[in-house]
């Protein structure tokens, strides 16, 4: 019969192995590191352990490209799939001998994870930045800018548009015309809500181009009072971001709301 002692050794020999750290003065330190075997588990728990790990959020709305190594996608696209076979098996849904849903676990996974949700689990895209060589202090606006996101109450889609308006200073940095859609398609591909993602918007331009004042303006429907609920199809949110000028200096807030009316 083990002692007590015996059976506690053997059990730290499987758990545990020691790592021989050199500190400055030449003394040797042992640190105890524990295995983790993340063999077998679901990729997406592998990620979910690097994020708390950093603990760092991982909101609906939040990008967790960082934490995601390549290759991974494609995983996470089969894991999801196997749920979403079993959210349709338990709405009762044959996906056997219908021909219409036998591969719609998948189609729903590649969505949500390659497109609808994109947002989440891919880097920023590249912003090339030009010096203002003109001097440029005008206000600028750019849009319509078509924005697909999805309400993370209910996963419905949220379809509008959102107006930018940018008074750059003299030393703010320019961006090419089309990375403000490409920037703003980024941040809405998430689920979330509108507030928010204007918000997060207008301090991504801000981050970026350094401007005297950023004004931000999304106009949008929400599936999730046109589809469901009140079923209310006509129905919109407007809401409103200003940053710097445009919230201090009324004459250019009125110029940049009285040209969104044209449009």
């Amino acid at each position: 019969m083990a002692t007590k002692k015996t059976v506690a050794k053997s059990v730290s020999k499987r758990t545990s192995k020691v790592v021989i750290k050199k500190t400055p003065a030449g003394k040797s330190a042992a640190k105890k590191v524990i295995k983790k075997e993340d063999s077998g588990l679901p990729l997406s728990v592998v990620i979910r352990r690097r994020i708390e790990a950093q603990k760092a959020r991982f909101h609906a709305n939040d990008n967790i490209s960082a934490f995601i190594k390549p290759g991974e996608l494609e995983g996470l696209v089969d894991e999801v799939a196997e749920k979403m076979q079993a959210v349709l098996e338990s709405l009762v849904i044959d996906t056997d001998s219908d021909h219409n849903t036998q591969n719609t676990s998948r189609r729903v996974a590649k969505m949500y994870v390659q497109e609808v949700f994109n947002g989440r689990y891919t880097v920023q895209p590249t912003l090339t930045k030009f010096p203002n060589v003109s001097r440029l202090n005008e206000l600028m606006i750019i849009g319509p800018i078509t924005v697909r996101s999805a309400c993370s109450h209910h996963l419905c889609p949220i379809m509008g548009r959102i107006w930018i308006g940018v008074l750059p200073s003299k030393e703010s940095a320019l961006i090419g015309l089309s990375k403000y859609s490409r920037l703003t398609e980024w941040v809405m591909c998430r689920p979330q809500i509108q507030e928010e993602a204007v918000v997060e918007l207008a301090d991504m331009l801000e981050k970026k181009i350094k401007p005297i004042g950023v004004a931000i303006v999304m106009d949008a429907d929400h599936f999730c009072m046109q589809w469901r609920g009140v079923k209310d199809r006509d129905s919109k949110m407007v809401n409103s971001v200003m940053r710097g000028a445009f919230l201090k200096d009324s004459n250019l807030r009125r110029e940049f709301l009285s040209l969104l009316e044209r449009r």
